[in-house]
């Protein structure tokens, strides 16, 4: 019997009208994807994520409450949602990258300022301001996506975090500038265009507009603009009390063909003083509740495979590190991959189960 595409898709989507028919399938195909496993094959991208997107064809939102009490909204348009859908924990204790999560909570610890460029709807921010509020910091959250914007917002009045400010503009070496967006929401870059909407500040003159004495931690996920952002951080980057830098690399905007350290990025931030690791994560909603922070030396990352991106993390205290929650693993790949060599893309800890 042939079976037509259109109509498998009105299936899926007349199944997903239905709240509790919708939330057991996905359940379900969640909990099959060991069964399906073999090497080289993504069987979230692949099989199962394809049919909870069409499940979710009607549905705006994804809602989740974590483990920590704080609510969470994320608007079903990409990787984010999908994923907090597809988790195996009710109440987790992250969004989305659970070690980056781990590792930008700890740096933040006591900072009264905190920056994050690309803050989408907070999957980061949110969860760094409720941990700033007993303490009187901010976080200064810029997004250009007003959709975006909006949710972040949203989400920080629904859990009472007047900590937060969502500022519409992108992050550039240059104020004069302007950008446009090229490519699909969670994943759309910003570039230059005379004629582009969207307006831009640089890191040092938004400190310097805000008066912001000290900014404890920095970070950007704005698809391939980091150096352009960082290189508008110059003098905050200098200072005695420079924060620490959380920031994305992606091979498709960066060339590290002869390693992380002669990247443009790296050797920009070691002149200003830091040291760099590349920080070992999952780019989707994991449990990892129990596991240390797993940090790559720049110059032994395994940088192999199609394109790929990750977060990397630069301090200019060493003494940081000092702390149960990091392991330094030399000679593995950053980018952690369910469907990948273990031994290169599997935490240490899931190498001893």
């Amino acid at each position: 019997m042939n079976v037509e595409p259109a109509a498998v898709v009105r299936a899926l989507r007349a199944l997903g009208a239905n709240a509790e028919a919708r939330a057991a399938l996905t359940a379900t195909l969640r909990d099959v994807e060991p069964l399906l496993a073999q090497p080289g094959q993504n069987v979230r991208t692949e099989i199962t994520g394809p049919i909870v997107d069409a499940l979710h064809a009607g549905v705006e939102r994804v809602e989740v409450q974590l483990a920590d009490g704080l609510t969470f909204s994320a608007l079903y348009s990409g990787q984010i949602a999908r994923d907090l859908a597809m988790r195996a924990e009710e109440h987790p204790d992250h969004v989305f990258e659970p070690q980056t999560t781990k590792l930008l909570l700890h740096l933040a610890a006591g900072a009264r300022n905190v920056i994050v460029g690309g803050a989408y709807s907070g999957d980061h921010a949110v969860l760094i301001a409720a941990a700033l509020a007993p303490s009187g910091g901010t976080v200064h959250a810029f997004e250009p996506n007003a959709r975006q914007l909006a949710m972040l917002e949203e989400n920080a009045r629904r859990n009472g975090l007047t900590n937060v400010r969502g500022i519409a503009l992108g992050l550039w070496d240059d104020e004069s500038a302007r950008l446009k967006f090229a490519g699909a929401d969670e994943l759309a870059r910003t570039e230059p265009s005379a004629a582009g909407a969207i307006a831009v500040t640089t890191i040092d003159a938004y400190c310097a507009r805000e008066r912001l004495d000290s900014v404890g931690l920095v970070m950007l996920d704005i698809e391939g603009s980091e150096l352009h952002a960082l290189r508008g951080a110059r003098a905050l980057l200098e200072r005695p009390d420079a924060p620490h830098v959380v920031f994305e690399i992606h091979r498709s905007y960066v060339d590290w063909s002869a390693g992380l350290r002669a990247t443009e990025i790296a050797r920009y931030l070691e002149e200003c003083g830091y040291g760099l690791y590349a920080v070992r994560d999952f780019q989707s909603h994991v449990a990892m509740r129990d596991l240390p922070v797993e940090l790559v030396p720049p110059d032994s990352a395994f940088l192999g495979g199609p394109p790929h991106g990750f977060n990397m993390l630069a301090l200019k205290d060493a003494a940081v590190l000092d702390d149960p929650l990091f392991r330094i693993v030399p000679g593995v790949s950053p980018k952690l991959l369910h469907h990948r060599d273990p031994q290169l893309h599997y935490p240490a800890a899931w190498q001893r189960r």
